[in-house]
């Protein structure tokens, strides 16, 4: 039996998650009040039906007074054996308000206050939520993603078991547009030949094979790749030790077009010959 609960902040993309795990195959119910958490892992549990053993669920805010004892009711679950792990998404506040001007929706948290405030909505989102992000398996930070982006992160991290594994993620980006907030390793590559200033070389990416072999010829660039292939060689089973779900390596260079894209993509390649779950994303590799 799977279970995978998606969570995090109004507007950060759980819809889309959602049907990303759909597409996987996964039984999902938007909405699930978080005391019926323990009865529906049961009911699924003993299905017969296949399809049931692996589920998805969305526990949010609109769970209203009820979710603040989510986290009372994830170790009530945990307590009693049952397996399962936590997704949380997430944005910055900025891009929240953003979205939700777009739509024009009202937020669930909006009735607490007499001028409906969206951006008190969004604090109070944030503090009723914080305990849970603290425990949560995977974070993804969808500020800058597209829906298409996320979809494809979201099948990345989900295509396989849920148990099978630490997940490797590779992402790709560019300082300039901030750096990913759920990383938890960030390697600088701004130290390396940029291609950008070659001008048949500038308006192409790093998935482009003549950027590639542009950065790669300096000998520096091999040098580079040697010495962090050995330190995550180290690390990275130090991390899965530790119990480690989920692992969010950050590569960053100016615009997160080419060098980046370039060592993320080695990486991911290096790590995957080394037998980890590893997908890569490159975040900001069609921005202007």
């Amino acid at each position: 039996m799977e279970l995978l609960i998606i969570t995090g902040m109004s507007g950060a993309g759980k819809s889309t998650a959602l049907r990303a795990a759909e597409d996987l195959g996964y039984f999902c119910v938007d909405n699930m009040p978080p005391m019926l958490l323990s009865t529906f892992y049961d009911l699924c549990d003993k299905s017969e039906e296949k399809k049931m053993h692996k589920c998805a669920v969305v526990v949010d805010i609109r769970s209203a007074s009820v979710f603040k004892n989510l986290y009372d009711d994830l170790r009530s679950v945990a307590s009693e054996g049952k397996k399962f792990k936590i997704l949380f998404l997430d944005a910055k506040s900025d891009v929240l308000i953003t979205r939700y001007k777009e739509t024009r929706r009202s937020h669930p948290l909006a009735d607490n206050f007499e001028d409906r405030s969206l951006e008190r909505s969004v604090q109070l989102e944030q503090q009723l939520l914080n305990v849970v992000k603290m425990h949560a398996d995977y974070i993804i930070d969808t500020s800058s993603m597209s829906m298409k982006q996320l979809k494809s992160r979201i099948i990345g991290l989900f295509s396989n078991s849920l148990f099978d594994m630490m997940k490797i993620t590779c992402m790709s980006f560019g300082f300039k547009y901030g750096i990913p907030l759920e990383a938890d390793v960030v390697f600088d590559v701004r130290c390396l030949p940029n291609p950008y200033y070659i001008p048949e070389l500038k308006k192409l990416t790093g998935l482009d094979a003549v950027v590639r072999d542009y950065i790669m010829g300096f000998p520096v660039s091999g040098q580079f790749l040697e010495k962090l292939f050995a330190l995550l060689d180290l690390s990275l089973p130090l991390y899965k030790e530790e119990g480690k779900s989920e692992l969010v390596i950050g590569v960053g260079c100016t615009g997160g077009k080419h060098r980046s894209v370039t060592i993320a993509t080695y990486i991911n390649e290096h790590l995957s010959e080394s037998g980890y779950s590893t997908s890569v994303a490159h975040r900001d590799v069609k921005k202007q």
